[in-house]
């Protein structure tokens, strides 16, 4: 009897180590968002995902002012850089920062601007966001706005 309970405890150790790890990894993989790093390209040096993808910022959103005013169908065209990011080749990480959106979701920031995506951007290295209407713009590493 005291040898199948000791074996029975031992499984039911392993299997709580076992979820403990996973549930870990799933955390630390859900806390943490792109990295943002500088490329060079015909417009200079400018932000990038970590697939290479253009980041820009929007000068209808006052720069620190912790919000976006990109809402509602504007999303369909500039989706937000969700999350966190970190600092990767040539970012400052110091620059780096987040804002709640109107909906409790998290947009990354960088010198103070929320970060988007522009949907007719397809690959990695495409700039076809830069000056559309005069105020979609890439941002250099300092976090100076590129126009």
């Amino acid at each position: 009897m005291r040898t199948k309970m000791t074996g029975l405890v031992m499984v039911l150790a392993l299997l709580v180590a076992a979820c403990g790890s996973d549930d870990a990894a799933d955390t630390t993989a859900g806390a943490s968002g792109a990295t943002v790093s500088v490329t060079s390209g015909e417009l200079g040096e400018y932000l990038v995902d970590e697939a290479g993808l253009t980041l820009y910022v929007f000068l209808n959103d006052e720069q620190n002012s912790g919000a976006s005013v990109c809402e509602g169908d504007c999303l369909a065209a500039w989706p937000p850089l969700e999350g966190a990011a970190s600092a990767g080749d040539g970012a400052d990480a110091g620059l780096l920062g987040t804002i709640e959106r109107s909906d409790g979701s998290v947009q990354a920031t960088y010198n103070g601007w929320p970060l988007y995506y522009f949907a007719n951007d397809a690959a990695a290295g495409d700039t076809n966001g830069q000056g559309v209407n005069e105020v979609w713009y890439v941002v250099d590493g300092a976090g100076s706005v590129i126009n």
